[in-house]
């Protein structure tokens, strides 16, 4: 499954504002998940497998790191839990990072909301507006309404990836 999302990650001390915007819109909560995701040193772009409870994946994709809304190509393919596909990967690839994170995952339409809390990094909000038809400027005002609505100032965004920031953390 080939889509393209414009997504933010922010930083949140308080997820009050957040949550009160999520109750207003009647957001769909689907659970809280336990992931973890390995991501693979690879040539370009990002390659991880998600293991979780609601949420199993090999998604490959590419973004720039910009602390603003920005658009990332996604390739993902779904994957039954409880699957061999991060071992067998483990031994071919070197491992680049691994992230775990509880997420509570949430739906407005073709918006995807998690709140994050990731070991060793905290707490964070991440917004993906998906376009499938790989048209991003409907999903661009999206990510960008959504960044007004969770009152998320500008320097609270994250350019980088969850596994930058693990990496850039195992270097301190």
């Amino acid at each position: 499954m080939k889509h393209t999302n414009i997504e933010f990650k922010a930083r949140v001390k308080d997820d009050h504002h957040v949550r009160a915007a999520l109750k207003r819109l009647r957001a769909r909560y689907v659970g809280t998940d336990h992931q973890v995701d390995t991501y693979f040193k690879v040539p370009r772009g990002r390659l991880k497998v998600r293991e979780g409870r609601i949420e199993n994946a090999l998604i490959f994709y590419e973004r720039a790191n910009a602390p603003r809304a920005r658009r990332a190509r996604i390739e993902m393919t779904l994957l039954p839990r409880r699957n061999s596909l991060c071992a067998i990967l483990r031994h071919t690839l070197p491992v680049l990072a691994v992230v775990d994170k509880r997420r509570e995952i949430y739906f407005v339409g073709n918006v995807r909301i998690h709140l994050d809390n990731v070991r060793r990094l905290g707490r964070f909000v991440e917004v993906e507006a998906v376009s499938r038809s790989g048209k991003a400027g409907r999903a661009r005002q999206q990510a960008l309404r959504f960044q007004k609505l969770f009152e998320i100032a500008p320097g609270d965004i994250v350019g980088q990836s969850y596994s930058d920031l693990i990496l850039r953390k195992s270097g301190d």
